[in-house]
């Protein structure tokens, strides 16, 4: 079974982006938001995949199991009108770091103004580094949940 281990941050500032190694246009939306299971479809530059993500055990709670299948972009680009209504928009910049990636993701769209830093671990204990440019975390705040961001959009939200 797949399992997906992150953290998941705001960002204070634009200084990771002198480190950037890479970025990708990414759009997904979703064909299921169930608080048991979510059903993703992602084009991501010239790739697609459909995932799937289960909710996390109790005890566990940042192991969440996931499985990703690499499908036709045709395919994503026809089931993308099947989806939900609210697609998400946004580019992913890959910054490295104490000796893990960091995916920055830049939101355009309905939430634009959003900028949220993840990090993917090997075991939900592993240590790791916070850059200068890391704020607070929110792993667990499910407004900044990617499926929550596509019914609750950032730009919705009250601001302080």
């Amino acid at each position: 079974m797949g399992v997906e281990i992150e953290r998941k941050f705001l960002v204070l500032n634009e200084s990771w982006r002198e480190n950037v190694t890479d970025c990708t246009q990414y759009v997904q939306a979703y064909l299921s938001k169930e608080p048991e299971r979510t059903v993703r479809v992602r084009i991501a530059g010239e790739k697609a995949f459909l995932t799937i993500k289960g909710q996390a055990p109790a005890d566990r709670p940042l192991e969440t199991p996931e499985f990703e299948y690499e499908i036709p972009k045709s395919d994503a680009q026809k089931l993308l009108p099947l989806c939900l209504p609210g697609a998400i928009s946004k580019t992913r910049h890959k910054v490295k770091h104490g000796g893990f990636t960091w995916e920055i993701d830049v939101f355009d769209g309905e939430n634009a103004g959003l900028t949220l830093a993840e990090v993917e671990l090997p075991a939900a204990d592993t240590p790791f580094e916070k850059p200068a440019w890391l704020g607070a975390e929110v792993t667990d705040d499910k407004r900044y949940k990617n499926a929550m961001l596509s019914s609750n959009p950032y730009k919705h939200w009250p601001k302080p």
